[in-house]
């Protein structure tokens, strides 16, 4: 007895290297054309858009495809043939066999005009559209190559509580839930745990995870929950250390995705993915607010910068230097986290630092203090209390090195990378104060 294997799926991207060959493609319906004697079906899978022809004096096909409407999930079977007049790709299918899989109702609910909001709406369908596609084929991408970077220089990964008895940055900002009689509270960052790791002796540490921020901010770049990128390095000399390194991981990771996406991000977006150039410039908080002086921007006594400070500072360093990077260092303590090691000849000045790309925010880093004593003085020098903080404080009682570490937001990266002009476009499904559907 012959056995006949099923044909394996092929893809649109494949299909002119298997001319003439019988082929099984998987994907959606996206346009359909009814003449009278021919059907015509544009079938889009991940890989691209094709052609499908089907002859209406074939009966089982008509009676099959007579429901087919647009978005619909279809199987189909047929021969690749040449079409040298066909716009997409000079071929199409002959369809010889098809399955109607999923059946769209016949009024989408949008279309790829219909806005942001109703993409996040109907995110089902709005997924389906090539840049969206994209967009997570360059996440996959970009993770995979922070990963190799990872892994060639010995880091490990770690997997951090989400839920916890104490906030883990600022109270101000934490979602407090209910846990069994008492209160838990929303992981804002894997600081405590990054910092807890490096006490334990395991040197080099990241973590790609959640993190929740109870803030009202309805900016095109702030989420209430979002994808964190955190790092952790024992044994450094100097927050400098840790800025070399992110830069030389950035670089690797951007280097990926613009030889792997390059090409398409400029199609779908016209965007020029372009690895960027190494050292990064870099400006002290103080110098930085004496530039934006003479740029017309005062400061007055803010100890950050504000995002209009941000975009001006980063216009002036690329007409001064070409970059698109700048790294802002030494800001104020009394603004920056409560374990930010201070500098031993300015103690109102911390070692840490913050990455801007394009003039947003992407980093926040800085040499953490290890010394307990000093750790309690500062927690104590905010008003904390120390009771509140014990589990963390406990991590440096018995040796902990020299370390600092910094958290990336993933959904800026990606919105620097397509130059998007909201991290909603870039992320899966958005969380803000005001969405938390679907």
């Amino acid at each position: 007895m012959s056995h006949t294997s099923p044909l394996k799926r092929s893809f649109v991207a494949d299909l002119h290297s298997l001319i003439g060959q019988r082929v099984k493609l998987c994907g959606f319906a996206e346009t359909i054309r009814d003449q009278k004697h021919m059907r015509f079906i544009v079938l889009r899978d991940p890989t691209g858009k094709v052609q499908l022809t089907q002859a209406k004096d074939a009966a089982r096909l008509t009676v099959a495809l007579d429901a087919l409407t647009p978005e619909s999930s279809v199987v189909v079977t047929g021969r690749v043939t040449a079409a040298p007049s066909v716009k997409l790709g000079g071929l199409e299918i002959v369809i010889e066999g098809a399955e109607i899989c999923g059946l769209a109702d016949a009024r989408l609910p949008i279309a790829e005009d219909s806005g942001l909001d109703k993409w996040i709406d109907h995110r089902q369908v709005s997924l389906r559209y090539p840049s969206q596609q994209l967009v997570f084929a360059v996440q996959t991408t970009l993770e995979e190559a922070m990963r190799s970077f990872w892994k060639q220089h010995d880091f490990r990964e770690i997997h951090s509580p989400k839920l916890m008895g104490t906030f883990s940055e600022s109270g101000a900002e934490v979602f407090a839930v209910k846990y069994f009689g008492t209160t838990a509270f929303l992981a804002q960052s894997p600081q405590f745990y990054k910092q807890m790791a490096i006490a334990g002796g395991m040197e080099k540490v990241f973590e790609v995870g959640p993190a929740f921020r109870a803030e009202p901010s309805f900016t095109s770049r702030h989420e209430t929950e979002f994808t964190s990128i955190d790092m952790e390095i024992g044994w450094i000399d100097d927050h400098y250390e840790l800025m070399e390194i992110e830069e030389r991981w950035l670089s690797h990771a951007i280097t990926a995705v613009a030889l792997e996406h390059g090409e398409a991000i400029k199609q779908l977006f016209g965007v020029e993915a372009v690895p960027p150039t190494l050292p990064f410039p870099k400006l002290t908080f103080e110098e930085a607010r004496e530039i934006l002086e003479r740029l017309g921007h005062p400061l007055g006594t803010r100890a950050d910068l504000d995002s209009e400070g941000e975009r001006i500072l980063a216009e002036h360093m690329a007409e001064t230097t070409g970059h698109e990077f700048l790294f802002i260092t030494d800001y104020p303590a009394r603004h920056r986290a409560f374990y930010h090691m201070r500098r031993e000849d300015r103690p109102d000045l911390t070692k840490g630092f913050d990455l801007l790309w394009r003039g947003m925010e992407i980093t926040t880093g800085a040499q953490r203090e290890h010394r307990y004593d000093r750790l309690i003085a500062q927690a104590a020098e905010r008003g904390y209390k120390l009771d509140a903080l014990s589990d963390y404080l406990d991590f440096f009682r018995f040796g902990c090195p020299p370390h600092g570490g910094m958290g990336v937001g993933l959904g800026r990266i990606l919105m620097r990378l397509f130059g998007t002009a909201s991290i909603r476009e870039v992320t899966l499904l958005s969380r803000t104060p005001k969405r938390l559907r679907p």
